[in-house]
């Protein structure tokens, strides 16, 4: 009998203790003042789990400039959408790309073959092939050299091939950044972003 009363005792008084608690925490969160948030910070809100007016923990503040900050390895196709389909359907290439090259004196522009047909006008002797940077207000060509030739390859183009060609950037007027069109005979690429 005096197990039992004891057992009863400890019972009641782990459950008063509980309760004590729990009241003791709600009041204490309740009279919490409430967080200053600073501009520009928001306050998180409540999560689900939170008892009624008990405000959780601030989130951990990210690295700064952490949010805006990109991984420079990631380059974005730019020929991903229409334009893409349009030289890859008409004039049977895609990867344009124009670097900027030879610290600036030389702007390299180049393509890879997918239709050999299609992409003969592109390596065709007679074709003129010119680089206009409308921004700069130049029109760059491509230069022959005395036992070279011209810095461009013209042989047959052969589909899964990588060909180029070299503008002469003299003054550097043609800058990293600047959106410039290549032509070479009825071939033109627009827009396309001088890396």
């Amino acid at each position: 009998m005096l197990n039992r009363f004891v057992w009863i005792t400890e019972g009641t008084l782990a459950a008063g203790i509980l309760a004590v608690s729990i009241a003791f925490s709600t009041a204490f969160a309740q009279s919490a003042p409430p967080q200053s948030s600073t501009p520009g910070q928001a306050v998180a809100p409540a999560h689900p789990s939170t008892p009624a007016g008990a405000q959780s923990p601030a989130p951990a503040a990210l690295p700064a400039g952490a949010a805006t900050a990109t991984p420079y390895h990631y380059q974005p196709n730019r020929f991903a959408g229409r334009a893409g389909e349009y030289y890859r359907l008409i004039w049977g290439v895609d990867s344009l790309s124009v670097k900027w090259t030879e610290s600036g004196e030389v702007i390299r522009f180049s393509y890879r073959v997918l239709d050999a047909d299609k992409a003969k006008a592109l390596n065709d002797k007679k074709n003129e092939p010119s680089l206009i940077d409308p921004k700069a207000g130049v029109k760059l060509v491509v230069p022959s050299l005395e036992k070279v030739g011209q810095l461009r390859q013209t042989a047959t183009p052969e589909a899964g091939k990588g060909y180029w060609m070299a503008f002469s950037n003299k003054g550097r007027r043609v800058k990293r950044g600047d959106h410039v069109d290549v032509t070479i005979g009825s071939f033109r690429a627009q827009g396309l972003v001088v890396d």
